[in-house]
């Protein structure tokens, strides 16, 4: 779906979309950070991430304090490493992808220092390592500890590891703060690696994707033994805790001064006074990128004022005086030997090119996504043909020209069924993507929905992780949702298994059975029946109040009778597309058995929306800008509570907006309709009114 598709988005449009790239983005990150192997790009993501925060800043309301756009790195629960508390949060960077970006990025920093269009803003301006954040401290000039970024707020404790890498001092030298914290990247350099890869396939160990990984797998080892192995190296690009005063006040002199005092700083770091000068110094880096010893993907843009950066601040998860300018995708020529289709939890058939392995940008590329059937259409693909691929970031790139659509092949034929399951596979009206229609019954969806049916966001069962889901699958255990409430008869069968003890084994079970009488709307939303998210089946529930009511409706519409269709689409958030999706699903005799065997499992009690007295009962309020004290969740869910309507957008039918900082159009919308408005304090004190 196309950005400018978002104006035309429902509410239940949005929530399904955000809690489906919520998903994603948390997958990859943790594939990234966590585990040094991603599977997609870095332009992939960083369009994922793009998405998000565009559908954030049209529905503020469904921003959740878990967002994606809120996050930094990945957390760091599962790592052996130690875990260090930071100080001072590590930030990440904003992207820009243009000079129009980057132009933005300035008029920005002018508007919210209230610049004239004369003013300096000198900025610095310096390559962006592709390597693993670190943050080392110094106290009294001495290095007493070093820690991995981590989610920001807690990393893993490498003092050990770092104390092995000759480009980071042990003391520091020369007139210091009392505690000072360097934060720079450990990386290694590109023929580095490529030795450590000819050692390590030599000796039948690990063979490293790229550099990135490669760095970041030899610096988070339990052995610093290991670490010192390896030829890891650093570069500092800031700083974050300091006591004591800072021995300058911009951004470039404190990295001379970082430099002095012994730690390496990027020779390519300039200060920049124009826009121009900044586009000029990016395009110089850009024609040297090929030649630089290390991997880089982009140039780092800071305001070079500190007192500026100081009243300029952060955002959820960046500073505002800085931003990262990204290289465009680097190509390569390949030919295409095969096309697998793989099947995804909501039965996408996604097809995925296999290469004949080529290098792009020093990492060697085998596979590329395909996107979807379109895709393989508007550029002809065909088994055996020449294409080029591009790559702005780590492993799978995409293919942008088909260099021999004219040479003599047959021609790709699309599945129309399930490689899998052998259901029928079909894509609906107005869309792009081909799904398999077999449910629970593809083997490729099943583990899938059943990780979905017991998520956060729907049943919420504690120990029943996706681990433990693909453990019992494999046994056999678990086919569909009703299996997991008889798995109290396995007891003796989970404890035989490794890992498991008396009291895990109990807990487990103990979470399940405080499910047998489970909120509807999130038993209805933890089936996966397509388009109805947690919003849309909050709605329906509230409309029909028990699960059986809303199938009765729903195969009625699905037979034509318009009454009920138009009692369906007649609900705020549901329109035809889920009316027919619902249809759809009661209409699959597996579903309706899937269903009635887990309601002869489950007895969810009717869905009641509790409502109390309030002064804004039967009104319409709108949540805009950031919320202090509570999620978006739980501001609508309030909202409902006193009988009020949660709207995601302005109009002349809206009758309070909720304002908080940051707040922008929708606050202006509202007061040019003349709407009463009030910021957080004042909705708390009408919810404690209403008691």
């Amino acid at each position: 779906m196309a950005d400018d598709s978002i104006a035309n988005m429902t509410e239940a449009d949005a929530a399904n979309e955000l809690m489906r790239l919520a998903r994603q983005i948390a997958r990859h990150n943790k594939l990234y950070h966590a585990e040094d192997a991603p599977e997609i790009s870095d332009a992939d993501y960083d369009a994922l991430v793009h998405r998000n925060t565009a559908i954030e800043e049209a529905f503020p309301q469904l921003v959740r304090d878990d967002s994606p756009s809120k996050q930094v790195g990945f957390e760091v629960a599962a790592s052996p490493l130690g875990k260090v508390r930071h100080d001072v949060r590590m930030f990440s960077l904003d992207n820009a992808f243009s000079d129009e970006d980057l132009a933005d990025f300035v008029a920005r920093v002018r508007r919210f220092l209230a610049l004239g269009e004369d003013a300096e803003v000198a900025m610095t301006a310096e390559d962006k390592i592709d390597g693993l954040s670190c943050s080392l401290r110094y106290e009294n000039g001495t290095l007493v500890r070093a820690a991995t970024r981590g989610d920001g707020e807690v990393g893993e404790d490498v003092t050990p590891n770092v104390a092995t890498i000759a480009d980071i001092p042990a003391r520091l030298s020369g007139d210091v703060p009392p505690v000072f914290e360097v934060r720079g990247e450990v990386y290694m350099a590109k023929a580095d690696f490529q030795a450590l890869n000819a050692a390590q396939e030599a000796a039948g160990g690990k063979i490293f994707a790229n550099p990135r990984n490669a760095a970041a797998g030899s610096l988070r080892q339990k052995d610093p033994s290991v670490t010192a192995s390896r030829p890891l190296r650093f570069l500092a690009w800031g700083w974050g805790l300091v006591e004591g005063d800072l021995p300058a006040e911009t951004q470039h002199a404190m990295m001379e001064r970082i430099a002095k005092w012994g730690v390496p700083v990027s020779r390519l770091l300039k200060r920049c006074t124009s826009l121009e000068q900044m586009i000029a110094h990016y395009r110089e880096i850009e024609i040297e990128r090929a030649d630089l010893p290390h991997d880089i993907d982009g140039v780092v843009y800071k305001v070079d004022r500190l007192d500026w950066q100081a009243r300029m601040g952060f955002v959820a998860k960046a500073p505002r005086w800085a931003i990262a300018r990204k290289f465009p995708a680097e190509k390569a020529q390949t030919t295409l030997e095969a096309i697998d289709i793989q099947v995804g939890r909501t039965g996408k058939l996604t097809p995925v090119g296999r290469l004949t392995p080529v290098s792009v940008g020093g990492v060697m590329v085998s596979n590329v996504t395909l996107h979807n059937r379109d895709e393989i259409g508007r550029l002809a693909l065909r088994v055996g043909d020449r294409v080029v691929i591009q790559r702005a970031g780590d492993v799978i790139p995409q293919v942008v020209e088909n260099l021999t659509p004219d040479e003599p092949r047959d021609p790709y034929v699309f599945p129309d069924h399930c490689p899998e399951c052998g259901s029928e596979a079909v894509a609906e009206e107005g869309e792009v993507d081909v799904r398999c229609t077999g449910g629970l019954i593809c083997p490729a969806q099943r583990t899938e929905r059943l990780k979905h049916f017991v998520s956060r966001a729907a049943l919420d069962i504690d120990g029943l992780g996706e681990k433990t889901i693909d453990e019992f699958f494999g046994k056999g255990w678990l086919e569909s949702p009703a299996d997991i409430f008889r798995l109290k008869g396995r007891r003796e069968d989970i404890l035989a298994l490794e890992g498991w003890k008396e009291k895990s084994v109990d807990n487990l079970l103990a979470a399940i059975e405080a499910r047998r009488k489970p909120d509807a709307a999130r038993l209805l939303f933890g089936l996966g029946i397509r388009h109805v998210g947690a919003v849309t089946a909050r709605d329906l529930m509230k409309r029909f109040a028990t699960l059986p009511a809303l199938r009765e409706v729903s195969e009625r519409a699905r037979s034509g009778d318009e009454d009920a269709g138009h009692e369906l689409a007649g609900i705020d958030g549901v329109g035809p597309v889920v009316v027919e999706a619902l249809g759809d699903f009661f209409h699959e005799p597996h579903n309706i058995e899937v269903w009635t065997d887990l309601l002869n499992e489950v007895d969810p009690p009717r869905y009641v929306v509790e409502t109390l007295e309030s002064e804004v009962a039967g009104q319409t309020v709108v949540f805009t800008g950031k919320l202090e004290t509570m999620s978006r969740d739980e501001a609508k869910a309030q909202a409902e509570r006193l009988g009020a309507r949660a709207a995601g957008s302005v109009s002349a039918k809206t009758d309070l907006v909720v304002a908080g900082p940051g707040a922008g159009s929708k606050l202006k919308q509202a007061e040019k309709l003349g709407i009463r408005v009030i910021d957080e304090a004042g909705w708390a004190e009408i919810v404690k009114a209403a008691g």
